[in-house]
């Protein structure tokens, strides 16, 4: 009996070992402004070494180091989208220092952000074969040209499914009606999307971003209703993925098509999570918040204003 009870117990495990190591994960982490130290083509004057900031070197490479310790504690995703990057470069750079990324790729186009202020992706290139990429570029209400960041797309082959990846980064709350340039981001992506489900209705897409929105916005919504969202206020610990006036909010998003539901590759439901990892949160006067590299111009040396999100991968 004793004999039957160890092997059911290894069987169990053995089982969750398997289970697990099929499990992959995709994710998506505003990284807060990662920019290398170095002069560039865009507007980075305060990320230098004698810029306001005082980004030298070390503190570069400690946000590396930051970033790859939330990469290993998730697991190493097959997928990240980044928002909040400076260029292709601090891609190459993030994956050049860790080993167990070093089978890494990136995808990254140039936007027409003054400051810089890009999105891309990193991918497992043992699960993921990259069979094209792109950008959208849309001009905002009031602009006469772009000027906003692009979103952008990777189309990659998984276990002889196709997925679609978009990742995205909105134009800010902060200044005043500033819905009206979400929602032309928004129609954006949706007609990019409508394009894809009208040639293959059971196409495989993968959304994602610092929407800058909550799930009940109109931007949002325009995405959400062709498309499942995976991330919301239950999802973490706190109730959203960034804090302001010390309210937290979900305005970083995965949202996937119905697609995900068959084939090789499937989203596990409910599997939508907000990591709140120890060393990702800190007590500011008595409230907890996410660890911030900057609070203002003040140097704290933490991790990102944001909160990572995933959701779980089944591969057969």
């Amino acid at each position: 009996m004793k004999l039957l009870f160890i092997s059911t117990i290894l069987l169990f495990t053995y089982g969750c070992a398997v289970s697990q190591k099929k499990s992959e994960s995709i994710a998506f982490y505003n990284v807060e402004n990662l920019f290398d130290a170095e002069d560039g083509p865009n507007d980075d004057s305060e990320f230098l070494p004698d810029g306001k900031n005082q980004w030298t070197t070390e503190r570069y490479e400690k946000k590396l180091a930051n970033i790859n310790k939330v990469l290993g504690d998730l697991s190493y995703p097959m997928l990240v989208g980044f928002c909040e990057i400076e260029n292709e470069g601090v891609l190459k750079d993030l994956i050049s220092r860790d080993n167990n990324l070093s089978n890494y790729g990136t995808i990254h186009y140039e936007s027409p952000d003054a400051r810089g202020i890009d999105v891309g992706f990193i991918y497992n290139k043992s699960k993921l074969s990259v069979i094209g990429s792109g950008k959208i570029r849309f001009t905002l209400p009031g602009d006469s040209e772009p000027k906003s960041r692009d979103i952008v797309w990777g189309k990659f082959l998984a276990k002889k499914d196709t997925i679609l990846a978009l990742v995205n980064h909105w134009p800010s709350r902060r200044t005043e009606n500033s819905e009206p340039k979400r929602i032309k981001a928004a129609e954006s992506a949706r007609v990019f999307i409508d394009s894809v489900l009208k040639v293959n209705p059971t196409s495989k897409i993968v959304f994602m971003g610092d929407l800058n929105d909550h799930p009940s916005d109109k931007a949002p919504q325009l995405i959400s209703a062709r498309l499942s969202p995976m991330i919301s206020e239950a999802c973490g610990e706190f109730g959203g993925t960034h804090q302001y006036k010390n309210e937290w909010n979900v305005i970083d998003h995965i949202m996937v098509s119905p697609g995900f539901k068959k084939g090789k590759v499937k989203v596990l439901s409910n599997s939508g999570k907000i990591h709140s990892f120890s060393y990702l949160i800190e007590e500011y006067k008595g409230n907890k918040q996410p660890f911030k590299t900057y609070a203002g111009a003040k140097y704290l040396g933490g991790f990102s204003d944001h909160l990572p999100v995933s959701v779980q991968v089944k591969l057969k």
